[in-house]
């Protein structure tokens, strides 16, 4: 892993707001292409291909991209395995979100097609809650993994939703964690508003991570080479105004993790509400996020190095991008990736080629500390180590 330097950008464009007026903030080489692909040979995943981060700000709309990626290096397949749906806290979440959706946009009954539906469940938890019936658009998607008894209702296609999709006919248009691997952002927009037509009643439904904590946390485990789009409630809702949305609202959710958006195309009203001014903020923000990465990346060296010279075993919690992010940077201590979903026992990180394990090895491995890739799963992930009867420190990211 190496960094590099920062300034002005003078040969690329805002892909959200079409702005000259860009600055690459942070620079980073040998970063994995893919993070979720399950991948089965040690060697294959140390030597797994990679690419760089240009991380570039836009002053003018405060989107961010990843001004080097390149969507040719990236694979989404049913060796994708990026579902949360073992966490039962995540279960709960998403469970809780499906059910608001669909009752406050009054979707009882009715047709919701949704992009980049990954494995599958949240259209079922969306199905449980009432809809009619749902169309799952995604290159990774595989039906097998589908309780039958949806049958009737929901339907999937695996592939990329494009301009030959055709008109969406539907009262709700779902995309949850899928916007941020989009480079093309404004692109991919238009696409859905031209898509959408007349029906200025259907309500589109975003979820997706929230930039600004990962900039004022320095989190550099949330930064990977698949998120190659970064945005605020700020830059979000410009995007969508920009592209012939009405934002009916913005929150947070997840521990302030994730960002939910709710819009429609715009009728004769307007774009809906303003956007917030959170520019300063996001320069501020990336400032800090500049001057002290290395900084936390030393800091997790310093830990880890220490816990093995004093004899003892560090783990990470949490094999999906975060782990991988997190390993390049600073996991030369650690001895394993732990994670619940047993579709990823066996196989190993991109990248670094560490193996990953159930939680039942830590028995053997007795690692002396935990660090957990997102805090929301302490409590879950401390209750599975007492299960265990594992005493280990506890920490998180």
């Amino acid at each position: 892993m190496e960094s590099g330097g920062t300034g002005p950008v003078t040969e690329a464009r805002c892909r959200a707001c079409g702005s000259g007026n860009l600055y690459l903030f942070h620079h980073q080489r040998g970063v994995p292409v893919n993070s979720c692909l399950l991948v089965g040979d040690e060697t294959e995943a140390i030597r797994f291909p990679t690419g760089e981060l240009s991380m570039a700000f836009c002053r003018t709309c405060g989107f961010i991209q990843n001004d080097s990626f390149d969507e040719k290096m990236t694979e989404y397949s049913d060796r994708y395995e990026e579902t949360q749906a073992f966490s039962k806290r995540f279960v709960e979440f998403a469970r809780g979100v499906a059910t608001d959706w669909v009752d406050r946009h009054d979707l009882r009954g009715k047709r919701v097609i949704e992009i980049g539906c990954g494995k599958g469940e949240f259209l079922t938890y969306m199905a449980d809650a009432g809809i009619g019936s749902g169309i799952g658009i995604d290159p990774g998607v595989d039906p097998a993994r589908i309780d039958p008894g949806y049958e009737e209702r929901l339907s999937w296609v695996p592939g990329w939703f494009d301009g030959s999709y055709g008109p969406l006919e539907a009262d709700a248009i779902v995309c949850r964690h899928t916007l941020e691997h989009v480079a093309e952002v404004q692109e991919f927009l238009t696409l859905i508003r031209e898509a959408l037509g007349d029906r200025l009643d259907t309500v589109l439904l975003f979820e997706l991570p929230d930039t600004m904590r990962v900039l004022e946390e320095a989190a550099f485990w949330d930064v990977y080479y698949e998120h190659c789009s970064y945005f605020s409630e700020g830059s979000l809702t410009r995007l969508f105004q920009q592209c012939g949305f009405e934002v009916l609202g913005v929150t947070l959710a997840y521990d302030d993790q994730y960002l939910l958006l709710e819009a429609r195309p715009a009728g004769p009203s307007g774009p809906g509400q303003s956007a917030p001014d959170d520019l300063e903020r996001l320069e501020k923000g990336v400032d800090h996020f500049s001057s002290t990465y290395r900084d936390v990346v030393e800091a997790w060296q310093s830990r880890l190095s220490g816990v093995a010279a004093g004899g003892g075993r560090a783990v990470i919690w949490g094999a999906s991008s975060k782990g991988v992010s997190f390993l390049v940077s600073a996991g030369e201590n650690v001895v394993a990736a732990v994670d619940i979903n047993p579709n990823k026992h066996g196989m190993y990180m991109a990248g670094t080629g560490h193996q990953i394990v159930a939680p039942e090895e830590l028995v053997e491995i007795a690692p002396e500390l935990v660090v957990v890739m997102n805090p929301i799963y302490i409590e879950e992930i401390t209750a599975d180590l007492a299960r265990l009867g594992v005493e280990a420190e506890v920490i998180a990211v």
